[in-house]
């Protein structure tokens, strides 16, 4: 989520103040006016910050104090929560618009009927499947709350026939989660077999989607986590026991640490093979990043078209890299956005264009992508790691996790039988 600058427009400013009266306020009844709704997807501050007492900041102190102050309320939450709340408020907004209620404050009776109405509701292409779940109206329930309370009213969801009814809901929808299938070792290298073949245009996809691949897989990393990396995240170390050559990945914010008060550091190992390697993986990555740095697109291009060492020469690498100059404190992202023309963009992939990539390379594979997805790599971690005999401490050291019932549950899947006294029954 990017910053408003303390010495914005006046008149954007103006107009995204315009733009939050609109949707705290009931739309007309058709539905939001869709210039609104445009400019909900670009605005840049929170839904949840409360733009009357920014506007009394400025009156007791000055503007450079209140874009100050409004900068660190927009940064309370982030920026994924921020967009499924405006989602998920012009939704609400929508329907009282539609029905003739008020949104803002909200009858809790009208949130009760609102969120009865999504848990009934069907998707248009599977008329057999919910349309909601339980757990996305009860993100849409929090929304509602959210901004109620950045305006100073009191939450409607917090009333017994709300809470009543996500009850209901959640005790008549009782499912299990639908989980993505993870991948396994054996499914990983399948993946990375689909990759782009070497040369140019496709050889910059091919490295870089390598390097994804092996660092979500082994670094039990989620989509997000991939995506919000940078050069100066990595660092070539050694193994102080063994001297081999290990990546260690730095986490700033992650789902569980969003205040980044913990420093996480995840240790990506040499791997047997050259392909399964993500040191290597990482030197050629970097490589390439280095070569379009200096020379640009057609450096990229000689780079690839000439003798690829990947291919003739498929070896180690790791042993004698020492790292790259690109981390140098510029956050350059790891992982950024590549075209079909091998053209490597200057923003970072997103997540959902992480989980996209495995969908596609499951696709490529003959496996349906529908079960797959980019938390697949960081549960195929705590599965392959379950399989190889792995204690639930050690998979939680790597993976981060803080409730051992989670790792508990993919050791299950990974072996129904590790534990199990139905082994002693003697059958």
């Amino acid at each position: 989520m990017t910053d408003a600058s303390p010495h914005s427009d006046p008149q954007s400013s103006a107009a995204d103040s315009a733009m939050m009266e609109a949707v705290t306020t009931t739309p007309e009844p058709d539905a939001l006016p869709e210039p609104v709704r445009a400019r909900l997807e670009r605005v840049t501050h929170s839904v949840l910050v409360d733009t009357r007492s920014l506007e009394a900041v400025r009156r007791r102190f000055d503007d450079e104090q209140a874009a100050s102050l409004g900068r660190y309320l927009a940064a309370a939450q982030s920026a994924n929560t921020l967009r499924a709340y405006r989602s998920d408020w012009v939704a609400f907004t929508a329907w009282c618009g539609q029905e003739g209620r008020q949104a803002l404050p909200a009858d809790p009776v009208d949130v009760a009927v609102y969120l009865a109405a999504g848990a009934d509701a069907l998707r248009e292409d599977e008329p057999a499947r919910w349309a909601l779940s339980p757990a996305t109206l009860e993100r849409k329930a929090a929304a509602i709350a959210a901004v109620h309370g950045a305006n100073g009213l009191a939450s409607p969801t917090r009333t017994e026939v709300v809470r009543m009814t996500l009850r209901g809901i959640r005790r008549r929808r009782r499912a299990l989660p639908n989980r993505k299938r993870p991948v396994v070792l054996s499914t990983l290298e399948t993946l990375l077999a689909e990759r782009p073949p070497p040369g140019h245009p496709t050889g910059v996809a091919r490295r870089r989607d390598a390097l994804l691949l092996l660092t979500g897989f082994a670094g039990a990393l989620r989509r997000s986590e991939l995506a919000g990396l940078s050069l100066d995240d990595v660092a070539v170390d050694s193994d102080p026991t063994t001297g081999e050559p290990l990546l260690v990945v730095r986490l700033s914010a992650t789902k569980t640490d969003q205040e980044a008060r913990h420093a996480h550091q995840v240790a990506l190992p040499r791997g047997r093979r050259p392909a399964t390697c993500p040191v290597c993986a990482f030197a050629q990555w970097a490589r390439v990043l280095e070569v379009h740095r200096d020379g640009g697109d057609p450096g990229v291009r000689a780079l690839l078209e000439g003798q690829d060492p990947e291919e003739t020469d498929p070896v180690h690498l790791c042993h004698t890299y020492t790292g790259t100059d690109l981390a140098d404190g510029s956050a350059r992202p790891l992982f950024p956005s590549v075209d079909r023309h091998g053209r490597i963009a200057a923003r970072a992939m997103s997540g959902q264009a992480v989980g996209s990539l495995v969908k596609r390379y499951a696709e490529r594979a003959g496996l349906d992508p529908k079960v797959f997805g980019g938390h697949s790599l960081r549960s195929g971690f705590a599965t392959q790691a379950a399989l190889g005999g792995a204690s639930d401490r050690e998979i939680m050291r790597q993976g981060r996790w803080t409730n051992a019932r989670t790792v508990h549950g993919y050791i299950r899947t990974a072996n129904p039988l590790e534990d199990n006294a139905v082994t002693r029954l003697g059958l």
